[in-house]
This record gives structure tokens, C-alpha cells and sequence, in this order.
């Protein structure tokens, strides 16, 4: 069992709530950064390791400044992503873009603040030269197709759009570097949320051995391998986190089994890990306003399925408390649900919780856990739903809004209104 633990007390949660209003997210800025050096230990039996930070994950330069503290980077996969990671500081080649269909303004973008450009298809590259030009370092992501089995969260790798294959990766090496480049890089993604450090250490044997053929059959040597991202975190209670000592001895014995022997020695080793950055360290904190009870019992928050899309969107667990009542027993079962206007939108189904009271004002605190990536980030604004804010937990116990919530302004800030009263 893992202790699924929010950091304040129900009456310090009230506090809070007095001066910023539920919904809305919050982070442990201590937490972060412990387990962030703890990946950095772990991985600093290795020449040479580098953290991106997924972007993706959650998009907000406070938390790349703490990251980028820390010393890592940042992964990005869009213009707005690369000018957030700048804002915080993240530049040069701790700045990975790894993008898809990728716009020349993109590229050109990502170019200008020296970020190392991951490619994802062999005709980006004369895409990429005709367009911006060709850098002295660049990488290039593999598709293993079949030669890897995916997860059930991501799929099959031979159905993925992304990435180069076997053949054209080796023939794009060459073609890169005959247009100029000098440095070089491997990465590839082939698993979302997985838990098995197996996995991940079998992945890492699989570029190992790739970049081993890439000196054989072109002569050049791999400057780093990018493991991608995909470490999974333990969203349900009887799931057990990932061992980041086990995972790197595991990758460091193919290391030296692989690499060393082929004189490939030093390879840097580099992630683009999000979810398990942030992610258990991340809640969405909601009121609970109405009950209601037909053919099931149902509790609805005042936060919905915009705010956190992925029980909805996938049918995802995130385990709930009640502030206040976690030693209370489980006596109830509950949809907990929000006030989009989609039947999917549940947090929960058929969960058994507390009792919960509900009220505009005076409604229990339900806290969703492991909120803290692919959480806010994936909000939307359908049903003119107006996604929550983000608030920061300081070591110190101060805390800071670090992103306010959406308005109706905000919500109508794209139309051109003028040109309706004109009409």
C-alpha cells in the first residue's frame, strides 16, 4: 500500500479556501524538489544524465523555475510550450523540442533558443533545412514497431504516428550529416504510465544496442540516448511506486554490457519524464455543493470534467479524500461527478467514501489525488466551462496563486464583439 497523503490539515485547508476559493489545484513545492534530487541520485552513477521535464505535463513557469533549480531541463512540443521553458530560465540544449507535424515557425522558434531539435519524421529533414537549417546537433526519434511491445495506455508502437523506423533512422543519420551536422542523438516514447521497471530497462537495452549499430553501419557515434518519458506513478493505493535505484542499476547493467564494450563510453543518458515529476505531488482540491440520489447516489463538486479530464477521457483512477474524515470509514458509495453536460464527466464511480455533506459553503473539502501532471494542463472550455487556478505550497508554508482562475472575460477575450454590434 502507498500512503496517499494530502499536506494540509482540514482546518488549514480552510484557511486557504477563504482567500482562494475552490476549485483549484495545488503543489507541494517541497515535495518536488526531493523527489527530484532523489532521480538525480539515483542516475548519478552515470557519465552523464539529464531530466527534461514533459512540458506537456505541467505547463506553468513556476514549476520549471523550481525544476530548473533543480537542474533539469525541459522537454517542449510546441511554440508555447518552448517560450514557457524559457520564461523559466531552460535554454540552450537542456531544451529538447520534440514535436509532430512540426510548423516551419516552430522549428525556426526552437533554432533561435538553441534547443535541441528532436525530429520526428524522415522528411523533416529536408523540411527542416529548405525551411530554417540544419544544426550542429540534432536528434532523431525511433519507432521500434513491433520490436517492442506498447502498454494498453499508449498503444501499440506500430500504430503510433510518431517516429522513424529502423531503416530510415540510419539512412537519415547519414543524410544529416552530410548536410552539416556533427552531433547526434537518439530518442524514442513507447509507453505511458507503465510500472514495470522491466520496461523501461528493456527499452534502454534496445537504444543501447541501436546506437551500437549506428557506429557500425555509419560510423557515428551517439552523443546521448533519450529514454523518453512513461514512468508511471501509483494511482491506486495498492500500487507501488517506482524504485528509481533499481530502475537506473537496471539501465546502468545494460550500459555496461551494451556500450562499454563497443566504445561507445560516455553516453549521456537523458529522460523526458513528467508524470512522475509532479504528478503525486499535484492535487485538485473541490467543494462538494449538491447531492443527489435516483437509481445510484451521486455527489457533485463544483469542480467538473474541464478541470481534470482524465477519469473522464480514459476512465482513470485518482484516489479521493475527504479533508477532515480520512480515518472515517468508507460507509457510502458514490459517482462522484461534476456539472458538464456529458455523462462522463464522474472523478469517480461507484467509489466507497465517507459520508460526504454537501453545500454551497459549508460542503466537505473532496481533494483528487496525483493531480499534478496531465491534470490542469489538459483543461478545456467546453459548455463555457472556465478552467480553475493553480496555487503553490512553499517550503516555507506560504502560499502563491501561480496561475489565477479563468473569467467570463477570459472566456470571451478571442471574439472580435465589435463586429456583432456592427451587424
Amino acid at each position: 500500500m502507498n500512503n496517499k497523503v494530502f499536506p494540509l490539515t482540514k482546518a488549514q485547508l480552510e484557511a486557504v479556501v477563504d482567500r482562494y476559493p475552490t476549485p483549484f489545484y495545488l503543489y507541494d513545492e517541497a515535495a518536488i524538489r526531493r523527489n527530484a534530487r532523489a532521480i538525480l541520485k539515483a542516475f548519478s552513477i552515470f557519465p552523464a544524465f539529464k531530466e527534461h521535464f514533459a512540458v506537456k505535463a505541467l505547463p506553468n513557469p513556476f514549476i520549471l523555475k523550481i525544476l530548473a533549480d533543480e537542474g533539469f531541463g525541459a522537454d517542449c512540443a510546441s511554440y508555447p510550450e518552448l517560450l514557457l521553458a524559457d520564461m523559466a530560465g531552460i535554454g540552450g540544449e537542456l531544451m529538447m523540442f520534440t514535436s509532430n507535424e512540426t510548423p516551419v515557425r516552430e522549428y525556426q522558434k526552437a533554432l533561435e533558443l538553441g534547443a535541441v531539435i528532436n525530429l520526428d519524421d524522415s522528411t523533416h529533414i529536408d523540411f527542416l533545412e529548405k525551411n530554417a537549417r540544419i544544426p550542429e546537433l540534432i536528434s532523431c526519434r525511433y519507432n521500434p514497431g513491433p520490436l517492442k511491445g506498447g502498454n494498453a495506455i499508449i498503444g501499440k508502437p506500430e500504430e503510433a504516428k510518431y517516429g522513424f523506423t529502423r531503416e530510415q533512422l540510419i539512412q537519415g543519420f547519414v543524410l544529416l550529416r552530410d548536410k552539416g551536422a556533427k552531433r547526434f542523438a537518439l530518442h524514442t516514447m513507447v509507453a505511458s504510465n507503465e510500472l514495470n521497471p522491466e520496461y523501461h530497462i528493456e527499452t534502454a537495452r534496445i537504444l543501447f544496442e541501436l546506437a551500437v549499430e549506428i557506429l557500425a553501419k555509419t560510423g557515428i557515434p551517439l552523443e546521448f540516448v533519450n529514454l523518453g518519458g512513461g514512468v508511471g506513478i501509483p494511482y491506486q493505493p495498492d500500487q507501488q511506486p517506482i524504485d528509481y535505484d533499481y530502475l537506473a542499476t537496471g539501465i546502468k547493467k545494460a550500459y555496461d554490457e551494451i556500450i562499454l564494450p563497443a566504445g561507445l563510453d560516455p553516453l549521456g543518458i537523458h529522460t523526458e519524464w513528467g508524470r512522475i515529476i509532479t504528478g503525486p505531488y499535484g492535487w485538485l482540491v473541490t467543494r462538494a455543493i449538491h447531492t443527489k440520489r435516483i437509481y445510484r447516489e451521486y455527489i457533485g463538486l463544483d469542480a467538473c470534467m474541464a478541470d481534470l479530464m482524465r477519469p473522464g477521457l480514459y476512465g482513470a483512477y485518482h484516489h479521493i479524500t475527504i479533508a477532515g474524515k480520512e480515518a472515517a470509514p468508507p460507509t457510502e458509495t458514490y459517482d462522484v461527478v461534476g456539472s458538464l453536460c456529458e455523462n462522463n464527466d464522474k472523478f469517480a464511480v461507484q467509489r466507497n467514501l465517507p459520508k460526504i455533506q454537501a453545500g454551497e459553503t459549508d460542503g466537505d473539502f473532496v481533494i483528487i489525488h496525483d493531480a499534478g501532471a496531465h491534470g490542469r494542463a489538459m483543461g478545456f472550455n467546453y459548455n463555457g466551462k472556465l478552467r480553475c487556478g493553480e496555487l503553490l505550497l512553499s517550503p516555507d508554508g506560504s502560499f502563491t496563486m501561480i496561475r489565477r482562475p479563468e473569467t467570463v472575460d477570459d472566456y470571451f477575450a478571442t471574439l472580435d464583439l465589435s463586429r456583432l454590434r456592427r451587424e
